[in-house]
């Protein structure tokens, strides 16, 4: 498994460089619509696969930001239920130290 992750990685790897390779001309990127550049005209040139790995990189970003909003609910309950356990696992060593008995009743029955 490790083998074709390795592989496939390699593949794409491969496919960035060769179209990054293909689309090494520079663009102009304005940074303001035509109408705002008047008064501060924000213009950069790079090559074009830098703004198409920039765009997808963006986009993975903004991704990752909405699923870790998304999530927020399941982390809340998970670190309520964690409390709890840790609550309930402690009054529980509360009440074995209190009544004596270290072992669960059903048990001792079994046992005889």
């Amino acid at each position: 498994m490790r083998t074709l992750k390795l592989l496939i990685l390699a593949i794409l790897l491969v496919v960035i460089v060769v179209v990054a390779l293909a689309n090494r001309e520079l663009v102009t990127l304005n940074l303001l619509p035509a109408g705002m550049a008047r008064v501060m005209p924000l213009s950069v040139q790079v090559p074009l696969f830098v703004v198409g790995l920039a765009g997808v990189v963006v986009g993975m970003l903004i991704g990752y930001i909405f699923e870790w909003l998304r999530e927020h609910k399941h982390r809340r309950r998970a670190r309520q239920k964690s409390r709890e356990a840790d609550r309930l696992s402690t009054e529980m060593d509360r009440l074995r130290k209190t009544t004596g008995k270290h072992e669960d009743d059903v048990l001792t029955l079994l046992g005889n």
